[in-house]
C-alpha cells in the first residue's frame, strides 16, 4: 500500500513540475508577432514627429505598447484602424490561448499580420 500512495504521489509531483514549463501551441507564433508589433511602433517612434509628454508619463507610468499604438496613431505614423485591429486581434489571440483554442488564436494571429503588412 505505501508502495501505491508513494507512486502516485510521484506522479502529482512530476506532474506539477513539468506542467508550468509547457508551452501552449499558439505562444510562439503570438510572442512572434507582439514582437513585429513593437518594432514597427518603435522604428514609428525612432522616425517620426514627437508628441508632447502626456499626463500619465509624467505620473512615471510606463507606456504599455497599447498607448504607444495610440500616440503612434494620433501622429499619423500608423493608421488608427490598423493600430485598433492589431491591438484588438492580439487581444483575441492571448485569450483564445489561454482557452487552449489553438484554431481562433491562428486565426486572430492572421488577422494581426495582416494589417500588420498595410
Amino acid at each position: 500500500m505505501k508502495f501505491r500512495s508513494s507512486l502516485a504521489l510521484s506522479a502529482v509531483a512530476l506532474f506539477l513540475t513539468v506542467a508550468p514549463g509547457l508551452a501552449s501551441q499558439c505562444e510562439k507564433e503570438l510572442a512572434e508577432t507582439e514582437a513585429v508589433f513593437d518594432d514597427k511602433l518603435n522604428a514609428a517612434a525612432a522616425s517620426g514627429p514627437s508628441a508632447p509628454e502626456s499626463t500619465l508619463a509624467t505620473l512615471h507610468h510606463q507606456p504599455t505598447p497599447g498607448t504607444v499604438a495610440q500616440a503612434e496613431a494620433q501622429l499619423g505614423e500608423m493608421s488608427a484602424e490598423n493600430v485598433r485591429i492589431v491591438t484588438d486581434a492580439l487581444d483575441r489571440a492571448h485569450a483564445a490561448d489561454e482557452r487552449n483554442d489553438v484554431q481562433a488564436c491562428r486565426e486572430d494571429l492572421a488577422q494581426a499580420k495582416a494589417a500588420l503588412r498595410k
